[in-house]
Parts: structure tokens; sequence; C-alpha cells
């Protein structure tokens, strides 16, 4: 998929996208991924910093999955905003979030993640997950996360990722450029939300480059941690 103007193109396609699966898409996700991604949000904030009565940010919140994992640490007497540009994924994260005890602790909002509408240094930390290769920008949105982050603070991408080891390799992407589009056809009933995913991830950068990326906009210590098999990834930088 080209985009030949590139940011409004592709947020209008992507909008498109998770417009059309927001009903289906954490059953999908789950699915997919053999119920790892439940594993991942938990490791991306318990190496979030958050702690009991604190604040956080999920940026491209979806269906407010992560949002609610960084809610269970803050707890009851911290606060957490989700954003997201999709009203329909928006929507769906109402869904999720009335279902548990922290309603009264999460404010979502519509928004931009390159344009987030929060003054400097107003949270704890800001998380985005399984988003950095949908937006446009990804410099742009870092540094806007990291913007919004207190001094000391944690900016942190969960993230699709490119595995390296041999035989594992070769068989992963098997499965997830041949069986993942067909299964998320199938599941959502659809057929081209699913086959964009492979699409994005040939174009997304290595997570060495989303390295740099965080340490050129700022960001110190950065480093990531490869999981199930390097599959995914999760970056941490600090705001210093």
């Amino acid at each position: 998929m080209q985009f030949n103007n590139c940011h409004s193109d592709k947020e209008k396609f992507v909008h498109s996208v998770f417009s059309a699966i927001a009903h289906r898409y954490d059953l999908l996700n789950t699915t997919l991924s053999f119920n790892r991604d439940k594993y991942w949000r938990r490791f991306t904030v318990v190496h979030s910093g958050l702690k009991p009565g604190g604040k956080g940010l999920d940026v491209c919140c979806g269906t407010g999955m992560l949002t609610l994992e960084q809610a269970r640490k803050v707890g009851l007497n911290g606060q957490v905003v989700g954003l997201d540009f999709c009203e329909n994924m928006l929507s769906k994260a109402v869904e999720n979030i009335k279902q548990t005890p922290y309603e009264g602790i999460i404010n979502l909002v519509k928004g931009n993640a390159m344009d987030l509408p929060f003054p400097d240094n107003t949270f704890d930390c800001a998380t985005i997950g399984f988003a950095l290769r949908n937006v446009p920008d990804i410099r742009k949105t870092i540094s806007e996360m990291r913007r919004v982050v207190k001094l000391g603070g944690k900016v942190l991408s969960l993230e699709l990722a490119k595995p390296s080891a041999p035989v594992f390799k070769q068989l992963y992407y098997f499965y997830f450029n041949c069986l993942v589009p067909l299964l998320g056809r199938l599941g959502a009933g659809i057929k081209g939300p699913y086959s964009w995913l492979p699409n994005s991830l040939k174009v997304f950068p290595h997570q060495l480059e989303i390295k740099d990326i965080f340490t050129e906009t700022g960001l110190s210590g950065a480093h990531y941690y490869e999981l199930t098999g390097g599959i995914v990834a999760v970056h941490v930088g600090i705001k210093i």
C-alpha cells in the first residue's frame, strides 16, 4: 500500500481499517497471538515505572486493553487517559472499561497521536501499543509522547518486531504473511484489514532503528526487550 499524500492518506486508510474491525479486534488479537497479547501488555506496564496513585497516558488506545493494564497498575487512586482518533475503537473501549472497576479513573479522549492535546510534563508515563506502525510520522509521535511525560517518566512502545532466529523466523513469516490475513478475514468477515497487517510490518523499521529514533527524540537510556522469540518488541526510554 503506497500513500501519495503521505500523512492524510495514511490517516484516512488506517481510520477506515480500524473502524471496520473494531467489533472483533480484541477477539482476533487474542486468537491470532495465541493469547500472548495479554502477557505482552502486562510486561509493558511492568516496565512503565507507574506506581499506585500515578497518572498514565495510553496513545492510540484502541479498545482500551493497554489502558486497562495501566489502570490496574495505578489503582483506584490513580488516573489513566486513553487517546485514539477512531470513534468505533473508542466506543469499544467504553464497553470494555464498563466491565471493570476502573471506569471512574479512566478518561477516554478523541485525538491525534502526532498532536497530543495535553500540556507538557503531565503524565508519569506514556505507552503506545501496536500502533507505531500505523502513525504517519513515528518521530513526531514519540516526540509528542516525550513532551507530555514528566521529567524522569518513561515512554514505551509495544509493537510487532522482526525475529531473526533461523527456522523460527521462516515459520513465523509464513504464519504472519499467509495465515493471519486468511484467519483475520474469516474472523472479521472482510478481506482488507488483516492483509494490511503483514504489509505494515514489512515497511516498519527494525527494532534497532526504533531504538535509535527513541534516542534521537531525546529519550535517555533507550533500550528494548524482544518477547516470544522476537515477534514483538517493547521499547523504553526515559525523559531527562
